[in-house]
C-alpha cells in the first residue's frame, strides 16, 4: 500500500527535536539565573540585578504596546509609580499575604491603566504618545501632592509625623536580597509566559492586524477597541505587578524616582531592545538598570547614558529596526564567518606555498 502523502498542517509542524531543544535551552539559563549569578555576585549586583527584573517587567508591557499592537505609550512609569502608591496603600491598610497583595495591585494599576487610555483609543503614533505623556506628568503632579503611603490616617495613608519609609514588608521566604532576587525572576517568568500565551491566542492575532492596519482589521470584523483595551489592561497589569514587587524592593519609594522624562528613555531602551522578539525586553531592562550601575562603578558621568541611548535608537531605526537582541547575534554570526573564510584563506595559502 502506497504511503500516504502528509498533511500541509503537519508539514508547518516545527519538529519536535527542535522545540526539546529550546525548552532545554530555556531551563538552563532560568537555572544559571536564579542560582550561578547570585552566587557569583556580591549584595550590590543581586540588588541591581532585582530592580533590572523588575523593569524587565515594565519593558515587557511596553513592548507588547508597541511591537504587537502599534500603540506608543510614554506613560508606563508614571503607571509603574501609581502601582507603587497603590501596593504600599494595601500593604499598610490590609493584611493580605505577599502575593495575593501582588496580584490585586496588578488588577487595580489594568483598571486604572484601561480607564486612563480610553480616551486616547482613537488615536495613534505621535498624538497616542503625546497624550500618555501628558497623563504621566499629571500623575506625577498629583502623586507630588499625595506623597507615597508611609501608615498614616485616612484615604491617602500618608502622615508627615511617621519617620516609616514607603516600603512594601517582604515575605519571610524572600527577606533577604538573594531570596526577594529569585522571586522577582520567578514572577517575571510568569509574566513572560503570559505574554507567551496571549500572542499566541486569539487576541495577538487580533492585535496583529490591528498594527498592519486599523481600517483592514475592522473590515475583517475585529473588535478594534476591545483589543486594544486588552492590550492597555495587560500590559497596565504587568505594569502593576513590577510597581508591587518595586515597593518591596527594600529601597523605600519617594515622589522624586518616577520623572516623566523616564518614560521616554523607557521607550528608547524597548527599541535598542527589539520590540518584535520577546528577548528585547530583557535587554532593555539591562540597559535600563544595569548599564547605568556598571558605569556608576566606573566612575563615570550620567549624562553620558543619554547621548549613549539617542546614539541608540538612532542606529537601531536606521540599520537593525529588529533591535539589538536580533542584530547582535546576526553580526556576531557574520563576523565568525568572516574569521572562518579568511583562516581557510590563509591555510589554502599556506598548503599551495
Amino acid at each position: 500500500m502506497a504511503e500516504r502523502p502528509p498533511s500541509d498542517a503537519s508539514r508547518h509542524l516545527p519538529p519536535r527535536g527542535g522545540e526539546i531543544g529550546s525548552a532545554a535551552a530555556i531551563a538552563v539559563f532560568v537555572l544559571v539565573v536564579l542560582f550561578a549569578v547570585p552566587a557569583l555576585t556580591n549584595a550590590y549586583w543581586v540588588v541591581v540585578l532585582t530592580a533590572t527584573g523588575i523593569y524587565t517587567i515594565v519593558a515587557l508591557g511596553l513592548a507588547l504596546l508597541v511591537g504587537k499592537v502599534g500603540m506608543v505609550s510614554l506613560g508606563q512609569i508614571a503607571l509603574l509609580a501609581v502601582a507603587g502608591w497603590i501596593a504600599l496603600r494595601l500593604g499598610f491598610a490590609t493584611h493580605l499575604p505577599f502575593p495575593l497583595l501582588i496580584l490585586a495591585t496588578g488588577l487595580l494599576t489594568a483598571v486604572f491603566g484601561t480607564l486612563i487610555g480610553l480616551p486616547a483609543l482613537r488615536l495613534t503614533g505621535l498624538y497616542l504618545a503625546l497624550i500618555t505623556l501628558m497623563a504621566a506628568a499629571a500623575i506625577t503632579l498629583v502623586l507630588q501632592a499625595a506623597q507615597f503611603p508611609n501608615g498614616g490616617g485616612g484615604f491617602l495613608g500618608y502622615s508627615v509625623s511617621t519617620t516609616a519609609s514607603a516600603t512594601l514588608n517582604r515575605p519571610a521566604f524572600a527577606a533577604s536580597y538573594t531570596g526577594y532576587y529569585r522571586l522577582v525572576v520567578v514572577v517575571t517568568g510568569l509574566m513572560f509566559l503570559l505574554a507567551v500565551l496571549h500572542v499566541r491566542s486569539r487576541a495577538g492575532r487580533a492585535w496583529a492586524a490591528i498594527r498592519q492596519s486599523q481600517t483592514a482589521a475592522l473590515a475583517a470584523g475585529v473588535n478594534v477597541t476591545l483589543y486594544k483595551l486588552w492590550a492597555l489592561a495587560l500590559a497596565s497589569f504587568m505594569t502593576g505587578i513590577a510597581g508591587g514587587l518595586l515597593a518591596a524592593s527594600g529601597s523605600g519609594l519617594t515622589v522624586y524616582q518616577f520623572p516623566t522624562q523616564t518614560s521616554i528613555i523607557l521607550l528608547a531602551v524597548v527599541l535598542m531592545g527589539g520590540i518584535y522578539n520577546f528577548g528585547g525586553p530583557i535587554v532593555a531592562g539591562l540597559l535600563f538598570e544595569f548599564v547605568p550601575a556598571l558605569l556608576r562603578t566606573w566612575g563615570l558621568p550620567s549624562d553620558l547614558l543619554t547621548i549613549l541611548f539617542g546614539l541608540g535608537v538612532l542606529q537601531v531605526q536606521l540599520t537593525a529596526p529588529a533591535g539589538l537582541v536580533v542584530q547582535v547575534p546576526r553580526d556576531l554570526r557574520n563576523l565568525a564567518r568572516a574569521i572562518a573564510r579568511l583562516a581557510g584563506r590563509a591555510r589554502s595559502r599556506e598548503q599551495l606555498g
